[in-house]
């Protein structure tokens, strides 16, 4: 991945709710002595983020953090998503409308720094966008039919046209088929402070419903995306017990 020489000022937060699905109170899983959304959160340290921001609806989440010295707000129970979650953070910290802000997922113990770097100098760079994200070249073709690997096409500037499960851009003809990149996106956000306002209040859209990735309630309200281009794909993050499992047997501290 490149890097980034001066990259601007912002601050991570990590949202972490005790619930999950597939892998119940994934965020307190242990990694080698050390809770997972500890684990990410230093791994978010060592970004050139002015600050790093654990927000949670669980005491519990952020009992371990306290043990850790890392930062942890409480926030409401009740959030649909982790952007809302994101955005009472704003409010708490009463950030200007300016400030920028990485989400990054409290599930990527081995989230590239870099990555993180990255993603807010692709916002910095480009003030007419609301959020920045990234997104890496599908070089594997069984993720293209894959609708758990989200692809994303961008325009000309590199912002997001649409994101979907689907194989897009669909190549009608196959002889043009070398030429055409595939991206997947990759779960990392920056947002400015005021659009994170604007979003808590932004009704759901009939794509977003459709595909189940609230990104596409911006694109839907016309909010612009910038995409970073990685060169690599980071290390995959922790969804299930198997990928705890590899996490732990190839953890270097």
């Amino acid at each position: 991945m490149s890097s980034v020489s001066n990259p601007p000022a912002f601050l991570v937060v990590i949202p972490a709710r005790l619930g999950s699905t597939r892998l119940p109170r994934k965020p307190l899983a242990d990694i080698h002595g050390k809770p997972m959304v500890v684990r990410v959160a230093e791994r978010a340290m060592q970004s050139a983020a002015q600050s790093v921001v654990v927000a949670t609806d669980s005491p519990e989440i952020q009992a371990a953090c306290d043990e850790h010295r890392i930062e942890c707000l409480l926030t409401r129970d009740d959030h649909a998503t982790g952007t809302d979650r994101i955005a009472e953070i704003a409010q708490q910290l009463k950030l200007p409308d300016n400030a920028l802000v990485v989400n990054v997922q409290g599930d990527e113990p081995l989230i590239p720094p870099e990555l993180i770097n990255q993603v807010a100098q692709a916002l910095a760079d480009h003030p007419s966008c609301a959020i920045s994200t990234a997104a890496v070249r599908i070089t594997d073709k069984a993720e293209l039919s894959n609708q758990n690997v989200v692809k994303v096409v961008l325009n000309r500037t590199g912002q997001a046209m649409y994101f979907s499960r689907a194989t897009i851009p669909f190549v009608r003809d196959l002889s043009p088929e070398a030429s055409i990149k595939h991206l997947r996106h990759l779960g990392i956000y920056a947002y400015r402070a005021d659009f994170l306002q604007a979003y808590t209040r932004l009704e759901p859209a009939p794509p977003e419903q459709a595909e189940s990735l609230e990104q596409l309630r911006a694109l839907w309200n016309g909010y612009r995306i910038q995409v970073h281009v990685a060169s690599e794909a980071p290390p995959a993050g922790v969804d299930t017990q198997e990928d705890l499992e590899r996490i732990r047997s190839s953890w270097r501290a």
